[in-house]
């Protein structure tokens, strides 16, 4: 886990905003927040200087750009050394279908968010993973079907709550 960066209420309403509405011009957000243009303006950029505000993207809606399928797939790899963990983090890396890639803890080593054209695109995926040995022993892929939930943001102000304000 890594150390807390340093923020107030007004920092953190400005994360929460920004994460529903990323495009806001610094007016709408200042007046949403309850600041004046120029401090909210000098604690965004603060936010963004701390590595707070990461940057900021486009939601982009993936169903109108054609056919697409979401796997989860669990990764067990054969050795647990550091330097195979590293391997493997590099490799996963290399492959732009891999959006999301998380070393867990429990029945296997990896999570892979993969999204891919299609089924068929998915196994080829899986097969070239294996081919070039990147020290996977086993996996195990589940396909979504549905979406059932889609939030976007992570949930700023429980995370903050052990938090105490000035």
């Amino acid at each position: 886990m890594r150390s807390a960066v340093s923020f107030d209420r007004f920092d953190l309403k400005i994360m929460v905003h920004l994460q529903r509405e990323g495009r806001c011009s610094n007016v709408d957000l200042a007046e949403s927040i309850g600041l004046s243009p120029s401090p909210c303006l000098l604690r965004t950029k603060r936010l963004q200087e701390t590595g707070l505000i990461r940057g900021y993207s486009a939601d982009i809606a993936l169903e109108k750009l054609g056919e697409y399928v979401i796997v989860f797939s669990e990764v067990t790899i054969s050795s647990h050394r550091p330097d195979d963990f590293r391997k493997f983090e590099a490799a996963a890396g290399k492959y732009e279908e891999i959006v999301e890639c998380y070393n867990v803890s429990g029945g296997y080593d990896y999570l892979l968010k993969i999204v891919a054209p299609g089924v068929g695109y998915f196994q080829e995926l899986m097969e070239q993973m294996l081919e070039d040995d990147i020290g996977i022993e086993r996996f195990a892929s589940r396909i979504v079907l549905r979406q059932s939930l889609d939030r976007r943001g992570y949930p700023l102000g429980i995370i903050a709550t052990q938090k105490r304000w000035d």
